[in-house]
């Protein structure tokens, strides 16, 4: 009785040593993210974002699917796993405007654009899942 009790202890404290690194591997990617965010672009509400975009290089991160199930009317799409190829096509001389579903994406092309020599490089807060303006499909 006494070894299977502590055999359950010993279980237990293995599974609450693996929950913890689990939760700090985790805090640290986000904290990592949000510094790689911070240092390559801003971050800007919804409503900037509009008023800006007039102006600016809009692109939608997101696959090629999900934006033709909707996207921000004036984005371009371009998908983040062929980023690195179509970066070129992207002017200097304008701002970038990116977003993607919540913003991870964003953050690591604008991190790539920051690498690369471009400014005036945006991240719309909350990525189009919080979207409220005007939508295009197809």
């Amino acid at each position: 009785m006494l070894q299977l009790s502590l055999l359950a202890i010993r279980s237990i404290t293995v599974v609450n040593i693996i929950l913890i690194a689990v939760i700090l591997v985790w805090g640290g990617y986000d904290l990592y993210l949000r510094l790689m965010g911070k240092m390559s672009a801003t971050t800007i509400e919804e409503d900037e974002f509009k008023e800006g975009m007039r102006k600016a290089q809009v692109l939608d991160l997101r696959e090629k699917d999900e934006f033709r199930g909707g996207h921000i009317l004036g984005a371009r799409n371009m998908p983040y796993t062929q980023f690195k190829t179509l970066m070129t096509s992207i002017r200097r001389d304008q701002p970038i405007y990116l977003y993607d579903t919540k913003k991870t994406l964003s953050i690591r092309a604008a991190f790539k654009l920051k690498k690369a020599g471009f400014e005036n490089i945006y991240i719309l807060k909350g990525g189009f899942r919080n979207w409220t303006g005007k939508v295009k499909q197809g």
